[in-house]
Parts: structure tokens; C-alpha cells; sequence
């Protein structure tokens, strides 16, 4: 059989079925990538269309985060403690080197502490909130940081926000989320001796996994794919039955006379 296959016209017909197959295996790709982008647009359109809750209604203190309202908007009511203001160092905003700056927020209704990015920042020192009164803080909510090497980094500074760290650090009860501040009012960033020193920080596109449609489109250009191969394979194998009078499997058993043989 091996023969048959290395003809040259079973050659050039595997040529052309290689390069449909590698057609149909990129667009299999292609339709996976559509279904990723798919799915993070719907998951980025739910929830900048959800109304913004108060963020007892999505986590509780020392609760475990809740996956499905990564991203959501929610607001907290409190005071901001800036004795245990940090930077989380070596982040990046529009390509532009600096720290992130987060102040623990404690909350009226719970007492805990939130964690609230309330931006960025070039200086080496994070500049404290003005607004030292009640502040009602919209945000982005999203799951602690993984923890990342702390070893050299002086009082004041972090590698990431990394909530394990934050519970031992910071008195009381904590929520086990942060947030991306959105807005703060009074906007203490306005209010801040030096205009614009503080940038928000853009929350992260959540990772939705696949758009199900899309994933059964590249599902299926794969099968294309196989099929295309499995074709050539079985014209090339018919072939070589015909020349060689090998019976194919299916009439291997049957009888000459018409009948099954036993």
C-alpha cells in the first residue's frame, strides 16, 4: 500500500489535501480566538450594564470572592485609613513606569477593611487621600493578586496586592476582594495639592473562557480537517484493494455464493 501512496499522483493530491488541511486547522484557530473575544465582550458588556451595588450584596468579610462578579461595579461607604496606605511597585500605566497606590477603606456598615486602588503614580512615596472623611468609592471589584517576592522592598511597598499579606498586615476583618476605584466622592483625587499626580487605573478584561458557538465552529473545522486526510487515506487503500484484488474489510467474511460464511 505504501507503493500506491508514494505515486506521484497520490502524492500531489496529498499535497493539495495537506495544505486544505492546514486551511482548515487554521481556521479552527481562528474560530477560537473569535470565541474568546466573543465571550469577554458579552462578559465586559454585562457587566458595565449591571446597576452598581453596595459591596456587602456580593462578599462578605473573609468570604471567599465571588468568580461570576469579577468585574463588577459596586460601591462601599467609609473612611479611608492612611496609615496603611502602600505602593505596589513596578506597574505600568500607557507605557509610563510607577506604582500603584492603595489605601484599605474601612467600611461603615461592616467595620472591615477593602482594599481600594485608587491609582497610579511616578513618586516614590504614595500620596495620601485629602478627603480624611466619609467617602463613598464606586470601583471595579476584583480577586487579591498572587503573591510575588517582597525581599528588599522598603516599609511602604509591595509586589503585589497580595490579600494573605494584608490580613496579617492591616487590623480587623478584610475582604477577601480589592477594587479598581472608579470614581470617589468628594473625589479625593481632585482635591490632591497636585493635579493629576494620581491616574485611575483601568480595571483588567476579565478571561470569560469560550463563546460555546464559536467553540463548536473551530471544533468543527478541525473535524473537516481529519476528514480531508481520512479521505485521501481511503481512496489511496481502495486503490490498492483494486489492483491487488485484497477484498475490502467489509466483504472480507461474506461468502462467494452470496451467502455468510460460518
Amino acid at each position: 500500500m505504501l507503493r500506491t501512496a508514494l505515486r506521484p499522483r497520490w502524492l500531489g493530491a496529498l499535497a493539495g489535501i495537506l495544505a486544505l488541511a492546514a486551511l482548515f486547522t487554521w481556521l479552527g484557530f481562528w474560530q477560537l480566538g473569535v470565541a474568546k473575544s466573543s465571550a469577554r465582550e458579552e462578559m465586559i458588556q454585562r457587566a458595565e450594564n449591571s446597576p452598581t451595588v453596595p459591596v456587602d450584596t456580593l462578599i462578605a468579610p473573609h468570604g471567599a470572592f465571588p468568580g461570576l462578579d469579577s468585574s463588577r461595579r459596586v460601591s462601599a461607604v467609609g473612611r479611608y485609613d492612611a496609615d496603611r496606605q502602600f505602593l505596589v511597585v513596578d506597574r505600568r500605566l500607557a507605557g509610563v513606569a510607577g506604582s500603584w497606590v492603595v489605601t484599605p477603606l474601612v467600611v461603615e456598615t461592616t467595620g472591615a477593611r477593602l482594599a481600594v486602588l485608587r491609582g497610579f503614580t511616578t513618586a516614590n512615596q504614595a500620596p495620601p487621600p485629602t478627603q480624611l472623611g466619609t467617602v463613598t468609592v464606586v470601583g471595579s471589584l476584583a480577586p487579591g493578586e498572587s503573591p510575588s517576592p517582597a525581599a528588599g522592598l522598603p516599609e511602604g511597598q509591595m509586589g503585589s496586592i497580595d490579600l494573605s499579606i494584608l490580613a496579617n498586615r492591616w487590623d480587623g476583618d478584610l475582604y477577601n476582594a480589592f477594587v479598581f476605584a472608579i470614581s470617589e466622592t468628594p473625589d479625593a483625587t481632585k482635591a490632591s495639592p497636585a493635579p493629576g499626580q494620581i491616574q485611575r487605573v483601568p480595571p483588567p478584561s476579565p478571561d470569560p473562557g469560550m463563546s460555546p458557538r464559536n467553540t463548536a465552529y473551530a471544533i468543527q473545522w478541525w473535524v473537516f480537517a481529519a476528514f480531508v486526510l481520512w479521505m485521501w487515506w481511503k481512496m489511496v487503500a481502495d486503490e490498492h484493494r483494486r489492483e491487488t484484488g485484497v477484498p475490502a474489510p467489509a466483504q472480507a467474511g461474506a461468502d462467494p455464493s452470496g451467502g455468510e460464511l460460518t
